[in-house]
Formats: structure tokens, C-alpha cells, sequence
């Protein structure tokens, strides 16, 4: 038997200037663009970007949950694919068309005020909370290889994000973002290079991971109870990332940003490929570090603390000696987290002053906005950074966020498919069902929290620490202790409704939503079809060929898509199209839907929920 002793260091010099180099970069393209933008009188800035899947809690989170559980988190790529296509074609085409900037927006369109400042508050609340675990991932990494505190490691990265987010717009997320792409790419391939070597090589690794059950991949249970399934995974999987993807005001605001609606659907499917890729590495990187651990579990064993720390303690273990590559992998997850936070802030900031302090207060100076936006940005980024605290409390990180976009996303999604897919769906009808909906899933996450799944139902496989050094009787016993199924009574309800796959709470608030808001149309006074606008409604019976005329407009229920088809340019949906005074642009639209002379990205807002009231001038093309 061959003893492990990895202990490993931490940062070298070498670490620290890469870390400084690419954070310093990251860093300064927005401010750069910042500064260059602020030069510009007529300009707006275009802010993208508060919520990114590929970021510190991917970068760390996801390999972390494949050494745990196995590599059925390789699903989400199944998942990750509905997202997209749907995204595309059901939700993309209403947005695009109807000229909206903010998908709040819409749904005071297409219903009243009320419900917009609802999925505004519980937007507000998915923000807050997601970026306290956004702002604690990188943190907890920075503990590991730097043996900073952690407590001191959140508050700096918050501080940081903090400042970054006050300089003012950041126009440049988008060129940042894909210098951090490329980053992380690097620093997963290096992981992967380095690591498969480390461990005897690839087939070694698929050996090591196929002993230690790790290729299980495939679970058809149908039990909700069980933590990865296929199916929570594909369905669960495919409802919560739609609530980030297909209503999300930051991945919508991207999409309209393009010149034509083709554009931005192709858009979306070349994004997938790159959600493809780093889901590979992430589980590639999961499998290699069990099979490099497979012996001595370092978690187990008390070299670092929590599970989430595998991954920056795996890179120091297999780049330490190679000065500089631990800290490419450390900003890869640091410089994405810099922008997420920033832009979730600003959007925060931005929401609250549009909706709320300037309906209280009326006409107020630029100069007196500019402070009240910078002081609203140092209140969330507080608020934030405190989060982050009680974020630790939370469980693993990967768990932790797609929890919060569970329960607060599957609601989200739900009122804007009332809104879309049922043209008779009322204002009564939209609220009961979110508010519904948001109970519901509230419900099932904070009573998980409470009161955690069994093993029994998470399955978390066997982590072994017989070949380490310092292996000791009272080490043995709490591994041994962790892994069994708790013997104590638990009540039936914490057995069954808390105990549901935390991939589910999407699904529970979706489903809520769509049928309560339906009954309670139904009970009400529905609304006439004809009232509505079509290019506020998707006819899904359109994405089907095979479907007749007559069939197609069974389908309608009465709204009159004909007319939309006919001459789309005539329609007129609120404010979004229209242009502020101090530019000299008009937008014009053609009748193929393209927006000629007209760059959103130069136009828009900082990722605003709320469209300020303005005049302008809106022409039709001939």
C-alpha cells in the first residue's frame, strides 16, 4: 500500500503577477470603455451580463459535484439544449419583434403595472441572492491557495466588485466577457493536460472513475426524490436554466442587441456549443481529479475544508510546480466573477432608482441621479457581499445556485408563458399564479434547507482516505459517519416534499404559475383574444409545417396573427422603440423585421428592468 501525504503550498510569486496580469486586464477593458463612453454626451451605455453560466460557481462548483455524485452531470448538456432551441423559437421571436429593451416590460404590456413591479421585487431577490454565491466561489478559492481568510477573502472580493461597479456603465462586459471565456478554456485545458498525466493518463482515469461507480451516468428513476436523475436533470435541468435563459433580462438584452432576429437565434446556437465545452471540461475535470484523489480523499481527510475547495486545491497540487499556471486558473474563476457581480449590482442599482426612486420622487437633477445610483450600488453591493456570508451556510455552490434559480426563475417563467402561450390569460390570472407559484417554490427550497435531503436520496458515492498519511482512527469514523443514511425521525413531510430533487423547484414554480393563473382566469373574466396584441403572443401551432391554415388558426384563439403578419412594422408597443432627445437617430423598422439604423448596443441602458418615459419619433419602413 503506497501512502499519500498532499499537502500541498500555496501562491508563488509567478501565481501572484499572472493573477495580477489577467485581473488587471479584465479589470481594465471596462474601465477603459467606461471612461471612453463617459466622453460621449449622447451616448448610452450598454450593460449585459448579470448573470453568466459559466462562471466561478461552474469553474469550481461543477468539477466538485462530479468527484461527489458521478458524471450524470454531464446530462445538463441534454438540458442545455432544450434551453437554447426554446429559447430561439418560442421566446426570442416576442421579445425581438415587440422592440421591448427590458423583459419587465413586456409584462406590463401585456398585462398592468402590478405584475411587472412583482417579477421586478422577485428579480431584485434571485440577484441578491445569486451573487452572494457568485461572490463567495471565487473567495473560497482564494482561500485555498492563498490561506487569506475567508471571511476576509468575501469581503475583498466584494469591495472590489463593488468599486468596479460604481465607476459607472461598463459598455465593455461584452469584450470582457470573452477575453474570461478565453481564459477559462485555458486554464480548463490545462487542468486537463496536466491532470490526466498526473494520473496515469486517460485510460487510467475512465478505469479509476468506472471502479468508483463515477460513469454511472444514466438513472432512469422517476423518483423526484433522487438529487440526479435523467430526468431531474433533462426536465428540472431544462426548466431552471430556462428561467435564466429565455426570460432573463440579461441573456434577452444580448439577444436584442443584435441586427436581425436571425442573428440573434443563431446567436444563441453558437452559444451552445460554448456551454457544450465548458460543460465537458468541468465533468473531464471532475472525473480526472477522482481518479487522482481516488485513494486519498483530501475533503475527508481534513486537508481543506469544504468540497468546493477541491478544485483550487487539485490545481496547487498538479501545477504547483509549474509557477504562474495556479494563478491562470484562479483568475479564470476570479475575472468572471468580477464582471457577473458588477453588472448584477449596476442592474439592481438601476432597477430600484428607475421603478421606485424617481416614480417617488419626481424630476430629479443628473447630478443628483448619478449619486443616488453610486450610493444604491455601494447599498447592493453590501448587501451582496453579506449574502455571500450566508452563502457558506448554503451547501455546495453548484446546488446553492440552481436552487435560488429554481425557485425564483420557475415563477418567472411561468407568468411569461401565461403571457405568451394563452392569449386569454388575465392581469388577476398572471399575479395569483406568480405569487402561487413563488410560495410553492419558496416552500420546497427553505424546507430542504432546513431540513437537508437523506442520503438515501442524494447519493453521494464512497470517498476513500486509506492510502493517506495522516489517516487516523477519528478520521475513519467521521467519513464513515458522514456517509450513512440518517437514523433519526424525521416527520413525512421532511421526507417528501423537502427531500424533492433541488432541480425540481423550477418545475414546482413553473407548473404553479401556468395552472393557478389559469384557474383563477377562468373564475375571473378572461380576456378577449382580439384586445391583445399579436406580436404579444407566440403561436406555437406556427413552428409546426405540417400544420393547415384552418388548424393554425383553431389555434389562435382569436387573436388576429394575420394582421401582425401582414404589416408587423405598424404595430406599436410602448416605449422601447422610441428615442431620446439627445440623439439624432430614428428608428426604422422594415417589414422583415430588421432594425435599420438603429444599434441597441449603443442605445440601450444599463440592463434596466424599467425604460425611463420618453418622446421620440417612431417610423415604419416602406
Amino acid at each position: 500500500m503506497v501512502l499519500q501525504d498532499h499537502s500541498v503550498g500555496t501562491f508563488q510569486t509567478g501565481d501572484y503577477v499572472v493573477f495580477a496580469c489577467l485581473f488587471v486586464v479584465s479589470s481594465g477593458i471596462g474601465v477603459f470603455f467606461a471612461v471612453k463612453e463617459r466622453k460621449k454626451a449622447s451616448s448610452r451605455e450598454f450593460l449585459v451580463g448579470g448573470r453568466q453560466m459559466t462562471c466561478a460557481v461552474t469553474v469550481i462548483g461543477a468539477p466538485s459535484d462530479v468527484y461527489r455524485f458521478g458524471a450524470s452531470y454531464v446530462i445538463f448538456g441534454i438540458a442545455y439544449t432544450f434551453v437554447v432551441i426554446l429559447t430561439a423559437e418560442l421566446f426570442l421571436p416576442v421579445f425581438y419583434r415587440s422592440g421591448i429593451t427590458s423583459t419587465y416590460e413586456y409584462l406590463e404590456l401585456r398585462f398592468c403595472k402590478p405584475v411587472r413591479i412583482a417579477a421586478t421585487l422577485i428579480y431584485m431577490v434571485q440577484t441578491i441572492l445569486y451573487t452572494g454565491v457568485v461572490v463567495y466561489a471565487p473567495a473560497l478559492a482564494l482561500n485555498q491557495v492563498t490561506k487569506f481568510n475567508l471571511w476576509g477573502s468575501i469581503i475583498a472580493t466584494g469591495v472590489v466588485c463593488t468599486f468596479y461597479c460604481t465607476l459607472g456603465g461598463l459598455k465593455a462586459v461584452v469584450w470582457s466577457d470573452a477575453f474570461q471565456m478565453v481564459v477559462m478554456v485555458v486554464g480548463f485545458l490545462t487542468v486537463l493536460v496536466q491532470g490526466s498525466n498526473s494520473s496515469g493518463g486517460i485510460a487510467a482515469v475512465w478505469k479509476t472513475a468506472q471502479d468508483g461507480e463515477r460513469l454511472d451516468i444514466f438513472n432512469f428513476d422517476i423518483s423526484p426524490l433522487r438529487r440526479h436523475t435523467f430526468w431531474t436533470v433533462t426536465i428540472g435541468g431544462m426548466f431552471t436554466w430556462l428561467g435564466v435563459y429565455g426570460v432573463n433580462q440579461s441573456t434577452i438584452q444580448r439577444c436584442i442587441s443584435c441586427k436581425t432576429e436571425n442573428h440573434a437565434r443563431w446567436a444563441l446556437y453558437l452559444n451552445l456549443l460554448g456551454l457544450w465545452l465548458i460543460l465537458f471540461c468541468a465533468v473531464v475535470s471532475g472525473l480526472i481529479m477522482y481518479a487522482f484523489y481516488a485513494g486519498c480523499d483530501p475533503w475527508t481527510a481534513g486537508y481543506v475544508s469544504a468540497p468546493d475547495q477541491l478544485m483550487p486545491y487539485f490545481v496547487l497540487d498538479i501545477l504547483g510546480r509549474y509557477p504562474g499556471l495556479p494563478g491562470l486558473f484562479v483568475a479564470c474563476a476570479f475575472s468572471g466573477t468580477l464582471s457577473t457581480v458588477a453588472a448584477s449590482i449596476n442592474a439592481l442599482a438601476t432597477v430600484t432608482y428607475e421603478d421606485f426612486v424617481r416614480q417617488c420622487c419626481g424630476d430629479i437633477s443628473n447630478r443628483a441621479a448619478t449619486w443616488i445610483s453610486k450610493a444604491l450600488c455601494v447599498v447592493f453591493g453590501v448587501a451582496c457581499t453579506s449574502m455571500a456570508v450566508t452563502a457558506s451556510y448554503m451547501g455546495a455552490i453548484v446546488q446553492a445556485a440552481l436552487s435560488i434559480h429554481g425557485m425564483c426563475g420557475g415563477p418567472m417563467l411561468g407568468v411569461f408563458s401565461l403571457g405568451i402561450l394563452f392569449p386569454f390569460t388575465n392581469s388577476k390570472g398572471a399575479i395569483g399564479g406568480l405569487l402561487l407559484g413563488i410560495t410553492l417554490a419558496f416552500w420546497a427550497a427553505v424546507g430542504a434547507f432546513i431540513y437537508p435531503a437523506s442520503p438515501n436520496y442524494t447519493n453521494p458515492l464512497s470517498l476513500s482516505t486509506e492510502n493517506c498519511t495522516l489517516l487516523n482512527t477519528l478520521i475513519y469514523h467521521t467519513c464513515v459517519t458522514n456517509l450513512l443514511p440518517c437514523i433519526t425521525s424525521r416527520s413525512v413531510l421532511a421526507e417528501s416534499w423537502y427531500s424533492m430533487s433541488y432541480l425540481y423547484y423550477s418545475t414546482v414554480g413553473f407548473l404553479a404559475t401556468v395552472i393557478g393563473g389559469l384557474l383563477i382566469t377562468v373564475l375571473t373574466v378572461p380576456s378577449k383574444p382580439q384586445d391583445v396584441k399579436p406580436g404579444l403572443i407566440r403561436p406555437v401551432c406556427d413552428l409546426f409545417c405540417f400544420c393547415s391554415e384552418k388548424y393554425r388558426r383553431l389555434c389562435w384563439c382569436g387573436v388576429n396573427h394575420a394582421e401582425e403578419k401582414m404589416d408587423l412594422a405598424d404595430l406599436d408597443f410602448g416605449t422601447a422603440w422610441e428615442i431620446h432627445p439627445d440623439q439624432d437617430k430614428i428608428i426604422k423598422t422594415g417589414r422583415n423585421g430588421k432594425k435599420q439604423s438603429y444599434d441597441l448596443q449603443d442605445e440601450a441602458y444599463n440592463n434596466i428592468a424599467f425604460v425611463p418615459d420618453t418622446t421620440g419619433q417612431v417610423m415604419s419602413g416602406n
